[in-house]
């Protein structure tokens, strides 16, 4: 009898090995900007709200350091991405709620902490949103107001109501509805601009430098009042050019042609 000679098995083929290791320096401000998240929540509990509403600036500014580190070291990766929308939602999304509900929402009891959630709940919808669309929109405009932006108008406004002399916990209605409205518009569809188009190493007149020295120096001389007003201004910028985008959509659209009246035909008279 002739013997079968048997298959051979098929080895099966090895999933393709994780390389190992992560880029630090990059990663080194992330880091940066979630101790600076966590410390500002640290201080809110401890009733130290305008230590945690500077805490949440730096956080900002270690936010814009990790990302303009990572692309002028070439060192961008899957990680930083991830690791950094982790640490934007605590730093920008847990940090502000937190110091909002406990510095102004918590006298409103139900309404106070469903706002604070709302807050929290709408900037991890806006970082998931942003992560999808990084690669399908344009870098000139974000869609929606980006959570950065939130958290520093939450900072801004608790150093500019102790700068006009609020010494602790306090209870306004405004702050009640500009944390809903905060929510709302990280999760809506307003454009606002990113600034990203703006070529720093590109040759500019004289006088924007000025320009840039005497922001420098307003905002050195009243850091809580100016930094409240610019953050102000960024958050109705968006609003105010979506209207203004609509209505010149509106007076550009031709004009209808008015209905020609049908002829009446006259029945011919017999003689």
């Amino acid at each position: 009898m002739l013997l079968r000679k048997r298959p051979k098995r098929r080895k099966p083929k090895k999933a393709p090995e994780l390389k190992q290791g992560i880029y630090i320096l990059p990663n080194l401000f992330t880091t940066g900007n979630l101790f600076c998240g966590f410390f500002a929540i640290a201080a809110a509990v401890n009733y130290k709200f305008k230590m945690a509403a500077v805490a949440i600036l730096v956080s900002c500014l270690f936010d814009i350091l990790d990302g303009k580190v990572a692309r002028l070291t070439n060192s961008q990766s899957r990680f930083g991405v991830e690791y950094d929308s982790l640490a934007d939602l605590v730093a920008f999304g847990v940090a502000p709620a937190v110091v909002m509900y406990l510095w102004a929402l918590q006298p409103f009891g139900r309404l106070g902490w469903v706002a604070s959630f709302l807050f929290v709940a709408c900037g991890a919808l806006r970082l998931a949103r942003f992560n999808v669309q990084v690669n399908s929109i344009p870098k000139k405009y974000f869609v929606g107001l980006p959570i950065p932006g939130a958290a520093c108008m939450v900072a801004t406004t608790v150093l500019f109501l102790y700068h006009l002399g609020e010494s602790g916990p306090t209870k306004h209605f405004l702050l009640l509805a500009m944390t809903y409205l905060l929510g709302f518009l990280m999760v809506s569809t307003i454009p606002y601009n990113s600034f990203k188009e703006f070529n720093r190493l590109q040759r500019m007149p004289f006088r924007s430098l000025f320009l840039a020295v005497l922001v420098l120096s307003v905002v050195a001389a009243q850091p809580a009042v100016m930094l409240f007003t610019l953050m102000a201004f960024y958050l109705v910028s968006g609003p105010l050019e979506y209207l203004w985008k609509l209505t010149q959509r509106s007076s550009r659209l031709p004009e209808a042609a008015p209905q020609e009246q049908p002829v009446q035909i006259r029945p011919r008279v017999q003689q």
